[in-house]
């Protein structure tokens, strides 16, 4: 189960927060990526972070303006979105890779799929 939630429609330089919260997992260590797929494009990674906290990764035109986190179990994932623009706007995705140390950046690497939440930022 990965139910993502915080989508919305905000103005430009609006901030948004998506969080999923990823369910039943009986794996030790595994990836949680936050992707992103826009009207005619290619779904794209956004943002991931790894359950043993070794790594995490922003895609160039989010770092700076976009912050992963988790909670202590590493069961919630966060993505704080600030400083929103219009080329944002997509339907996100929060995914799972099970049973790695390193959560990976590429959408085939990952084996468990939320339903999606659309972000929309238009003034």
């Amino acid at each position: 189960q990965l139910p993502p939630y915080g989508g919305g429609s905000v103005q430009p330089g609006g901030s948004l927060r998506l969080s999923c919260a990823a369910s039943g997992l009986t794996f030790k260590n595994y990836g949680i990526g936050w992707f992103r797929q826009a009207p005619g494009k290619e779904r794209e990674v956004v943002s991931v972070i790894s359950s043993t906290g070794s790594n995490t990764y922003y895609r160039n035109s989010v770092k700076g303006r976009f912050a992963i986190s988790s909670d202590d179990a590493k069961t919630t994932v966060y993505l704080q979105m600030n400083n929103l623009k219009p080329e944002d706007t997509a339907v996100y995705y929060c995914a799972v890779e099970a049973n790695v140390v390193v959560a990976g950046i590429w959408a085939d690497e990952y084996d468990y799929w939320g339903q999606g939440t659309q972000v929309t930022v238009s003034s």
